[in-house]
């Protein structure tokens, strides 16, 4: 009897051990990916991190995918279980609010040492099948949860809104990580509090309408086929991301030879920085001519908006997003970052004249920024959804989301 209640134990602890050091792979693993995306994580690597040679890890994981899937599917399991607890409050804003305090919680503890951060899920659309199918119908169960934090739709408009506003729910907790490491430890609380303040009231000033008027920013191209080569790269890294969108994809979504995109770009880095400087570009335009434009900071706020959000959602669009940083070397990383930062004090400054004049809330200009970057910055995944309605109601409805709140239907009526 004490012989098999012994190999039960060494058992139980062999498989402790076995799911401690798979757990700390895992880690590593999600690390690395951050930094270098999946196609860019090696087994070296992962090695490296958790002080183990590469062929203990292939005795975990036998193929690199296997180890980025398993990782992406550690990412959907923990957002599903979020989703999950949520779910059980009684109210969408109480859903919204306890979803939105478990990613504080689990960001503070990331900083305090206590926990590794999940890996991000911007490369999903960049693995081989079948894991690719399995990986996105697991995506698909976790924004259907998300959107069920509202109430059942009555009706398509409804649905659609819903659909909208859990995808900007989303998009804002994977945007966290980006800007919350300027803030201490401390000020955590405060920063949660504000930005749901933004989420339950959103920006409006007491009787501001959704009237926006759209910004020209047409120009002339400066180089024959550059805008179209631009255009198609960017499609492929914000689907791909940075090392899922080969050069000869690109070349082949043009239908031209790779030698077509030496004559435009020296290398792939250039290629990406040019298409970060075309989208950065864009945005300070709108932010420039909203104000050579004039009119109330509400009015010049939504103009720039609205006029982000048609370019995202037509064949102008799309602008690229930030998930293609991941891959590019430090300092090229580094300077796209602070034009980020850039056009996001510019959002703020705007606010805060607005809040002064009385056409926006008092608002912390500087969260509300950043939920507006993590806005206009994932609306490119929402084109499919923008087609199946009139392109202005689709950036209305959108735009609603932090516009008038994550709970306000008056958008509806439009």
């Amino acid at each position: 009897m004490q012989a098999a209640e012994d190999v039960q134990g060494e058992e139980e602890a062999g498989t402790k051990r076995f799911r401690a050091k798979r757990d700390a792979i895992l880690a590593a693993a999600a690390e690395a990916i951050n930094e270098q995306s999946a196609k860019g994580m090696t087994f070296a690597d992962v090695a490296r991190r958790v002080g183990l040679n590469t062929t203990s890890v292939t005795y975990y994981f036998k193929r690199k995918d296997d180890l980025a899937a398993a990782c992406f599917e550690h990412t959907l399991e923990r957002l599903q279980a979020m989703l999950d607890e949520s779910l059980a409050y009684p109210t969408a804003q109480a859903r919204v609010a306890h979803y939105l305090a478990l990613n504080m919680q689990r960001f503070a503890r990331i900083q305090r040492g206590e926990e590794q951060a999940f890996a991000v899920l911007s490369d999903l659309r960049a693995m081989e099948e079948p894991v690719r199918s399995r990986l996105l119908a697991g995506w698909r169960e976790v924004f259907r949860k998300t959107r069920s934090l509202w109430a059942p739709a009555a009706n398509r408009a409804q649905t659609d809104l819903h659909g909208a506003r859990a995808h900007v729910l989303l998009e804002n907790t994977f945007w966290l990580p980006m800007w919350l490491v300027r803030y201490e430890l401390d000020q955590f609380d405060r920063i949660e509090a504000r930005l749901m303040d933004v989420f339950e009231h959103g920006i409006a000033g007491a009787g501001q309408g959704w009237t926006p008027e759209l910004i020209d920013l047409e120009h002339d191209e400066p180089e024959p086929g550059r805008e179209a080569f631009l255009l198609a790269a960017t499609r492929l890294i914000n689907e791909l991301g940075y090392r899922g969108a080969s050069v000869q994809k690109i070349a082949s979504e043009l239908n031209v030879t790779k030698g077509s995109f030496y004559h435009h770009l020296d290398a792939k880095d250039d290629l990406v920085i040019a298409c970060y400087k075309r989208s950065f570009d864009t945005i300070a335009d709108a932010q420039q001519l909203s104000d050579e434009r004039g009119g109330s900071h509400w009015h010049r706020l939504i103009g720039t908006i609205a006029t982000l959000l048609d370019v995202q959602f037509s064949e102008r669009g799309p602008l690229l997003r930030t998930t293609a940083l991941s891959g590019l070397p430090h300092t090229v990383r580094r300077a796209m970052v602070e034009r980020s930062n850039r056009i996001a004090r510019r959002f703020a400054g705007t606010m805060m004249d607005g809040i002064a004049e009385g056409s926006i809330r008092p608002v912390d200009a500087l969260v509300a920024a950043q939920a507006l970057m993590a806005l206009q910055n994932a609306a490119f995944d929402m084109r499919k959804w923008a087609s199946t309605m009139p392109r202005d109601k689709a950036v209305a409805f959108y735009a609603s989301t932090l516009a008038f709140g994550l709970f306000d239907d008056r958008v509806l009526s439009l």
